[in-house]
């Protein structure tokens, strides 16, 4: 996947894509997890409002300090030399959303509440695969791609500024 057009070449990009990726995630999972606890309505999603920086905090450190690392060392267990670019990153996507989504199903719940209880593992079967269905589709369908088109729109306009240079 390295050098694809779709995906970061350096650390700058890896930094944008993974602040394009979260600043998405957060501001829609959230509160789509929150109206579905609470009601949707104006007063529920300004609560949410006032948690997502704390939580997109919370979300890019988890996926730096603990989904990064395990995905790194699980992905080659179940990749195969031939697998293609789509292939690659749809497990890719599963297992940092299975991760972060585990995570996030309790530490969520702390950061919403303002409070550490043993609630979210008491309820963790019933609101973990809610919250997980919501991750996954919403990183596959929107925050992904989006992602992925800035990452290949930044290479066009780099390629083209280097043939121009060259040329």
């Amino acid at each position: 996947m390295h050098g694809d057009t779709r995906m970061p070449r350096n650390g700058k990009e890896g930094i944008l894509f993974l602040l394009i990726i979260s600043i998405i995630s957060v501001n829609t999972i959230a509160p789509i997890i929150v109206g579905l606890e609470r009601g949707f309505s104006k007063e529920v999603y300004i609560d949410t409002l006032k948690v997502i920086p704390f939580m997109w905090m919370i979300v890019v450190l988890s996926v730096r300090l603990v989904a990064g690392p395990i995905v790194g060392k699980v992905m080659p267990k179940f990749m195969g030399q031939t697998d293609g670019f789509n292939a690659r990153i749809l497990l890719n996507t599963l297992l940092n959303v299975t991760v972060l989504s585990i995570l996030l199903s309790i530490i969520g719940t702390w950061v919403g509440t303002k409070q550490i209880s043993l609630d979210p593992l008491k309820n963790f079967l019933h609101i973990w695969p809610r919250n997980f269905g919501i991750a996954f589709w919403i990183e596959l369908l929107v925050a992904q791609p989006i992602a992925r088109f800035a990452m290949k729109t930044l290479h066009a306009r780099q390629d083209r500024k280097t043939e121009s240079v060259n040329a």
